[in-house]
């Protein structure tokens, strides 16, 4: 098989992990919103978390690395953290001012999205700051979500959360200037050829 066509593979075990962790999205939310089913919702973000990690590993692995999976994944993990902080939001787990924090990066980012067009590009490759920000907002939002609650885990829980939510919070806006640094490097050298 060659280089070309394996890049444009969809059936792979990666692209498979990130659809199915698409379709969990709806019913996180379902969970958290309707019958308030915390136990499953938490469950739900848990294996969402694991499969974004596993996807990764397997594509690596096996060489099943494509363009597809190079936009689902991506996706899988915004469309998540979108859902996790308007549910947790919602059910006032998390505070309006984190919401905030995390949409304005997004917002930010987007602003250059056109000027990255215009130069021809059609999107950065994912940075691994990006990624490390995901992870730690991925562990952050289960564990939040389990500190709402009463038990001996709920101290150690918000702890913990706390923790994985700053530090995933800054590093994703630290992504997010990166990102910026990248699109006027290219637009820079795409006006100097």
């Amino acid at each position: 098989m060659s280089e070309t066509s394996a890049e444009d593979r969809i059936w792979t075990v990666p692209n498979l992990l990130s659809f199915l962790r698409l379709l969990g999205v709806p019913v996180f939310l379902w969970l958290v919103l309707g019958p308030k089913a915390d136990a499953w919702a938490i469950v739900v973000l848990a294996v969402a978390g694991f499969t974004d990690w596993l996807d990764g590993k397997i594509a690596r692995a096996f060489n099943q690395m494509s363009r597809l999976g190079r936009i689902i994944d991506p996706a899988a993990d915004k469309l998540y953290v979108f859902a996790t902080i308007l549910a947790l939001l919602l059910r006032d787990v998390i505070p309006w001012w984190l919401v905030a924090i995390i949409l304005g990066r997004e917002l930010f980012v987007a602003c250059f999205i056109p000027v990255l067009r215009k130069s021809g590009y059609k999107a950065l490759q994912v940075h691994f700051l990006g990624k490390a920000a995901m992870f730690n907002l991925m562990y952050a939002f289960p564990l939040l979500f389990l500190a709402s609650h009463t038990g001996w885990y709920a101290d150690i829980a918000r702890i913990v959360g706390w923790a994985f939510a700053l530090w995933g919070t800054g590093l994703y806006w630290w992504s997010g200037v990166l990102y910026v640094v990248q699109v006027r490097r290219l637009v820079a050298a795409a006006k100097e050829e």
